[in-house]
């Protein structure tokens, strides 16, 4: 069984063209989604103010590229007849955009929460936190694998980490709910912290809503809500 190279224009001509311009406009999008985060967890972790604030700055910038994919689809759809593949790439590339858009604006509420936990005393070591964020990253990265590379197999693996992410922020609720039941001087640590959780729990989700779309694109079945095909 022959691959397609993962540079293999899904046309000819002008067309591929513009297509690869989506495709760069996606990966600069990602690349960006993932430093941010990354930065958003620095700030977290090193509580560091200056940080939390370049987060914030930057995600202008996300925004303007998820408008930029949308303006280059409809500018593809409208002046070209493409084929069934092309209309995939078109349908999952707003989708894929729109997702780390959203993945840039939960960065943005973590930097925002690590500037409210830096006004008081760490409430207890950073352990589940930066677990989650290590496993949200690698998912970010490997779904941009999966895409750049034409791996739908990767694409289904990424999707199972999702349940890993869920199963941490469970067990962190119910020990930050501990600790507001049994010291309410705790309460707005331990919420900000839960919001923390929650914006990483929310960004494995975006993450494994590309993947998502990535083995559509590729396979050009749909396995969302739960429709994993059969061997």
């Amino acid at each position: 069984m022959t691959t397609t190279p993962s540079n293999a224009p899904y046309s000819n001509g002008p067309a591929s063209e513009q297509i690869a311009n989506i495709r760069e406009t996606l990966l600069l999008m990602a690349s960006l989604a993932n430093r941010n985060l990354s930065l958003a967890m620095r700030a977290l972790v090193e509580r560091d103010e200056k940080l939390a604030a370049s987060v914030e700055a930057e995600d202008s910038q996300l925004d303007e590229l998820e408008i930029s994919v949308d303006e280059l689809v409809i500018n593809h759809m409208a002046t070209h007849a493409p084929v069934a593949t092309d209309c995939r790439f078109m349908l999952v590339a707003s989708k894929i955009s729109s997702n780390l858009e959203r993945i840039a604006d939960q960065a943005v509420s973590i930097a925002r929460r690590s500037l409210e936990l830096n006004k008081e005393p760490l409430l207890k070591p950073l352990i589940d936190i930066p677990r989650m964020a290590q496993i949200a990253e690698g998912m970010l990265r490997d779904s941009v694998t999966a895409l750049i590379e034409r791996k739908p197999e990767l694409a289904q693996e990424i999707i199972k980490r999702d349940k890993e992410v869920d199963a941490i922020n469970k067990q962190l609720a119910r020990e930050l709910t501990s600790f507001m039941l049994e010291d309410p001087t705790t309460i707005t640590r331990a919420l900000n912290l839960t919001i923390v959780a929650r914006c990483l729990e929310r960004i494995a989700d975006h993450c494994k809503n590309i993947a998502e779309e990535v083995y559509y694109l590729y396979q050009a079945i749909d396995i969302r809500h739960d429709r994993t095909p059969t061997s």
